[in-house]
């Protein structure tokens, strides 16, 4: 038996978001950098037999608070929006993100879809206050990864706003507006 009062017109209904825990892969021990975290999580992904995003949410110590898998896709490409890889990160309270995924061709170089994805996000996570530490590529047997962060390549500048409305651009295209290029396929093998 339903114990929801139906909804009347002109009512609004009410929605509630929880974040459930599932089985632990994560430990406590602390991410400074790429290699930290790829001795976490890179093995798991590097057994897919298709592209795995997953986001590492952190706090302010590195102290990983939980992983969650974004997108499950194809043999050479996953896709993902901004709105689900900061779900987990916001609700976690998390101080920082990481994300990462898989190459299963073996192929570490990012490709140009995973660069403008990188530089979109980074963007995004920046204006909601929780920063991208890092993006990093596994692919082949875990010996080797390619960090965005260790290549210098994480945009850092930073966002700002306009304070007068009369000085407002709205011609100018907005990160949120430009998801064309998010769904477009990408080839690295």
């Amino acid at each position: 038996m339903n114990n929801f009062k139906p909804v009347y017109k002109g009512q609004l209904e009410m929605a509630s978001i929880r974040l459930v825990k599932d089985a632990p892969i994560m430990s406590e021990n602390e991410i400074h950098n790429a290699g930290d975290a790829v001795k976490l999580l890179g093995e798991y992904l590097c057994e897919m037999d298709r592209e795995v995003l997953c986001i590492i949410n952190v706090k302010t110590n590195g102290i990983p608070i939980n992983c969650s898998i974004c997108s499950i896709g194809v043999i050479d490409q996953t896709i993902a929006q901004p709105r689900e890889l900061l779900k987990t990160a916001i609700l976690s309270n998390a101080a920082g993100m990481i994300i990462m995924h898989n190459h299963p061709s073996g192929t570490l170089n990012p490709s140009k879809h995973d660069t403008m994805f990188t530089d979109q996000i980074s963007k995004v996570c920046q204006m909601v206050g929780i920063p991208l530490l890092d993006h990093i590529i596994v692919g082949g047997d875990n010996s080797e990864y390619f960090s965005f962060a260790n290549k210098k390549l994480l945009p850092k500048e930073e966002v700002s706003f306009e304070t007068d409305y009369r000085k407002l651009d709205l011609k100018k295209s907005a990160v949120a507006e430009n998801t064309e290029m998010l769904v477009r396929p990408r080839h690295h093998r």
